[in-house]
């Protein structure tokens, strides 16, 4: 462990850039925790975010505990990766208890100028954080100053690669997005063109970023289609796409409920589909077996209409606590649901409530085709008195 110890102490000094442990002694006790700095309200602290099952914890520390949480976390874990701007580090622990440590160092790391220029700015900042603070926009996907076709395009940055003021909540929303995906990326295949349909795709930010990410980042053979019911969007997303040679990527006008162009479809996303139109898009998913859902639902009003129950009247009788409970269940009834079609389903925080509440996401992963039957939703639904819009599509598709 003193070996360790070291390395956590060239990672401070250095600056933590992004930690992540894995491979977990107890997997119930969680699979992941990843570690990296932000600023929040001007102070700088890392957050730590932890996996445990289907939910996510985040937790920010202050500079001053960051070592004796990485030495805990390191106890909990087989695996770890760190990253600094001077090197990386692999921690690998055998069934047998022995720790190995690799690290590589970054080419053309200068340290000691880069702690002599960041002291001079920020004297009060502890200095290893000071660096990761600094080179808190590498942990961008897509990063700023590097202008971005569809980026300008749509107005996100100017052509010079600067964000425009106004639009830098779309661009932490795209980047937030991307992480989603890069999370998931090795589930799609690698064999044959992956297939994906964005219902409800709006103007299209998010699925140009998706085509952006996996065809020309991430080198994907990809077919994308983006489904909305607005003809001078489609009209506009397609010419943008033609004027950026997005071959594989094309807009049609349709309704979620209604459409039948495929059948077989590897990813679905749809991000914001008004009340009901989630329901009939994670219906179309399952029945064409996609390997990967990604749902933001949006207007969940359809329990809320439902909802009777005299158990929970002392609470429901308050218009707006009804209303958020009601589109809490309904997102969760969906994830459950999801699970007995077998998904390994998680419910995220897509942004940051400040920006919007409409900020969960459902992000369901197959597994291995295996179904499991339970009653769970159904004493859910039966004490609330609700018969949800996907329960019973979802119940029509295994009837047939």
């Amino acid at each position: 462990m003193a070996e360790f110890l070291d390395l956590i102490k060239d990672i401070e000094n250095a600056g933590l850039q992004n930690a992540i442990f894995s491979n977990p002694i107890d997997k119930e006790k969680g699979s992941k925790i990843t570690v990296h700095p932000i600023l929040l309200k001007e102070e700088a602290v890392y957050q730590r975010t932890s996996f445990v099952g289907t939910k996510v914890f985040h937790e920010n520390l202050a500079p001053d505990r960051l070592a004796e949480q990485l030495t805990q976390d390191m106890q909990a874990f087989k695996q770890a990766e760190f990253t600094t701007p001077d090197f990386s580090a692999y921690v690998l622990v055998s069934k047998k208890g022995k720790m190995t440590i690799k690290k590589k160092m970054t080419p053309g790391a200068d340290k000691a100028q880069s702690m002599t220029d960041k002291k001079s700015m920020h004297g009060n900042v502890p200095a290893g954080l000071e660096i990761a603070e600094h080179n808190r926009k590498k942990h961008y996907i897509l990063e700023e100053g590097k202008p971005v076709d569809f980026l300008v395009g749509l107005g996100v940055q100017t052509p010079e690669g600067k964000i425009v003021k106004a639009k830098y909540d779309k661009f932490r929303q795209i980047n937030r997005y991307l992480e989603f995906i890069e999370d998931i990326v090795r589930k799609l295949p690698t064999d044959r063109p992956t297939r994906i349909i964005d219902f409800g795709c709006g103007k299209s930010y998010l699925t140009f970023a998706m085509y952006y990410y996996l065809h020309v980042l991430r080198k994907y053979e990809v077919e994308i289609t983006g489904l909305d019911l607005k003809e001078d969007v489609i009209a506009l997303c397609n010419k943008l796409a033609e004027q950026y040679g997005y071959e594989h990527l094309h807009f049609e006008r349709g309704d979620i409920s209604s459409y039948e162009g495929e059948d077989k479809v590897d990813m679905v996303v749809t991000l914001h589909a008004c009340d009901t139109a989630t329901d009939y898009a994670i219906e179309k998913a399952v029945k064409w077996n996609a390997g990967v859902i990604m749902v933001v639902p949006c207007c969940q009003h359809e329990l809320n209409r439902q909802i009777s129950c005299k158990e929970l009247q002392p609470v429901l009788k308050y218009g707006l606590i009804r209303e958020r409970m009601a589109a809490l269940m309904t997102d969760a009834l969906r994830a459950d649901m999801l699970e007995e079609m077998g998904y390994e389903v998680q419910i995220l925080e897509f942004i940051d409530m400040e920006h919007t509440p409409k900020n969960i996401l459902i992000r369901a992963v197959k597994k291995n085709g295996i179904r499991k039957k339970s009653e769970d939703v159904e004493k859910v639904t039966a004490f609330l008195h609700v018969q949800p819009t996907l329960q019973k599509l979802l119940g029509k598709e295994q009837a047939e």
